[in-house]
């Protein structure tokens, strides 16, 4: 496959659905996915047909068993971490390609050192968030996955 413009890193998905919708984001994007792994349902081939995800052979998806397992396999040079704690708009961001776009579980965000890790190797300023109203905690995984990433393309336009 040819190289992906971009990665989508997900971190302890829980929702099947939404892994599905942003595995369609990635394939219409030329995105990798990346799943970090422990994840909340099963992404066996026989699971995933019955889920009618009928694209998946479209996705380039890499699955890693752990964090550190992804930093050994991925070494990602460029990263920015999407949370809902951060002081950056993903408005702010400079997106390159071969960039690595973070997103946590529906429920819990990333771990800690997901953002220690972050913050060490890139700076505060890779921390960022889609701005919305404050009454809204967040918005749905899928969604934020496929805002961040059609913002990042049309940079790289």
């Amino acid at each position: 496959m040819a190289t992906a413009p971009l990665n989508i890193v997900l971190v302890h998905p829980e929702i099947p659905n939404n892994t599905g919708n942003i595995g369609r984001t990635a394939a219409a994007t030329g995105c990798r996915l990346h799943v970090i792994h422990p994840i909340g349902f099963d992404m066996s081939e026989k699971a995933r047909r019955r889920a009618g995800l009928d694209y998946w052979h479209l996705v380039d998806c890499r699955e890693h068993d752990s964090w550190d397992d992804f930093l050994a396999a991925e070494s990602p040079q460029r990263a920015w971490l999407f949370t809902t704690k951060a002081e950056h708009s993903f408005w702010e961001a400079d997106y390159q390609a071969d960039d690595y776009l973070l997103f946590g579980s529906e429920t819990k965000g990333v771990p800690d050192a997901v953002h220690d890790w972050i913050v060490s190797q890139h700076g505060a300023s890779h921390r960022v968030k889609m701005p919305m109203e404050e009454t809204a905690r967040s918005l749905n995984l899928a969604t934020a996955v496929c805002g961040a990433v059609y913002e990042a393309r049309r940079q790289l336009q």
